[in-house]
């Protein structure tokens, strides 16, 4: 017999999640209980433990995951001005003892997108890791966006996925079949990408999270790092930017269905295709597009190059819907970190929108790869991407600055 449920003091309109005894709230398993209790003390005899199939086959409904969060996907990550404080003074060349890591080509200082360790002349390591919250309800779904959010720090590199293993913070009273579906869907897009998900850790928390660490590997001349933009260079984007923003509106109750869904495929396409394209054709300098919004990480890449990302503001590709909600005043409490900290570098022409201001600052949730080309390779780039089923936007140049700084124009 099923314990009794423990009552909460607000259910709202959905089925509250708390113990898996709160099921019993639930008018269809409040049934099966019952039929439970008759079949065990049916004219007074105790029951064999042969119940009715249909006791047996009811199943407890399915969980909101976005219900157990106050926010969900890159949007929860710590700002980078305050990141960047934090991790003041970490970086490689900074030796104790004599002893150090000159092996250790990307890490710290300057900041990239993975690790990467130098094994041998033609062989890079590289060492990845990202976890965040549910940014939807469907665990399968979120297992998928949270690994093919994870795996691309290491295409953003230019490498290629080993294995991945889970870091998972889960709700004791999470009924395990959701855990295994968060489970199932990450390790599909591990294999999807090459690899496989051969372990991980779990922790319990009342609010679920989960990522993956990544490991890949790269040949060390063909790396893509943060620092390889030189002026004259074109910007490419190869997703469209506005899954904080959608994701936002649907917790407000203004995002279409038919816009999530957009969202949601966009969050899950992996980037290795594009990765390998871009490596293929020479390229350099690339990073992806996360948190942090398209400004932030443009600026990322303009303090390690030592130049200017201008972006063209009417070229800047926009999910259906994210516009409209930008308009409408929707913005993540991720997008003011990212203001704060692009603010002091930021440049924005008097004739450009709110409404796309909103939109570059926007956090991403396993965004596309943005990529700084040579105007000479970018035509066969683009082909490339093409031919591989890969959107690409050319949205901005690279130009040269004593100041490293970012633009809107």
């Amino acid at each position: 017999m099923l314990p009794e449920p423990v009552q909460e003091q607000d259910p709202g309109a959905h089925l509250p999640v708390g113990r898996l005894d709160d099921v019993g709230l639930h008018l269809p398993v409040a049934l099966s209980k019952n039929l439970v209790e008759d079949a065990r003390c049916h004219d007074g005899h105790c029951a064999t433990g042969n119940y009715d199939q249909r006791v047996l086959d009811i199943e407890a409904p399915a969980i909101r995951l976005t219900e157990l969060t106050t926010c969900g996907g890159c949007a929860a990550k710590l700002g980078a001005d305050a990141l960047a404080e934090a991790l003041s003074g970490l970086g490689i060349d900074d030796r104790r003892d004599g002893v150090g890591s000159a092996d250790l080509i990307a890490g710290l200082d300057p900041p990239d997108d993975a690790a990467v360790h130098l094994v041998s002349p033609d062989l890079a390591v590289i060492g990845t890791l990202d976890f965040f919250p549910p940014i939807v309800d469907d665990p399968r779904t979120f297992g998928e966006i949270a690994a093919a959010n994870a795996l691309s720090d290491v295409f953003a590199m230019g490498g290629r996925v080993l294995f991945a293993l889970s870091v998972a913070a889960i709700p004791e009273d999470m009924p395990m079949a959701a855990f295994r579906a968060i489970l199932d869907g990450a390790a599909s897009k591990v294999r999807e990408a090459g690899g496989v998900l051969a372990g991980g850790h779990t922790i319990r928390d009342p609010e679920p999270k989960y990522g993956l660490a990544v490991i890949g590997v790269a040949a060390p001349d063909r790396l893509l790092r943060k620092g390889g933009a030189e002026p004259g260079d074109l910007l490419i984007l190869t997703k469209p930017l506005g899954t904080g923003l959608l994701v936002s509106g649907r917790r407000q109750g203004t995002t279409s269905e038919a816009d999530l869904d957009a969202a949601i495929g966009s969050m899950r396409a992996l980037n290795g295709r594009a990765a390998e394209i871009l490596v293929e054709h020479g390229v350099r300098g690339a990073t992806d597009v996360t948190g942090f919004g398209l400004l932030g990480h443009g600026l990322e890449m303009a303090r390690a190059s030592g130049t200017r990302f201008v972006f063209d503001a009417e070229a800047l590709p926009a999910l259906d819907g994210a516009l409209d909600l930008a308009r409408a005043g929707v913005e993540t409490g991720g997008a003011a970190h990212n203001r704060r900290f692009v603010a002091p570098a930021l440049d924005v022409a008097e004739t450009i929108a709110e409404d796309v201001v909103t939109l570059a600052h926007d956090p991403q949730t396993s965004g596309g790869l943005l990529a700084a080309i040579s105007p000479e390779a970018a035509p066969a780039v683009r082909d490339g991407l093409r031919a591989a089923g890969v959107s690409a936007w050319t949205i901005g140049r690279v130009e040269a600055a004593s100041t490293p700084n970012v633009a809107l124009a």
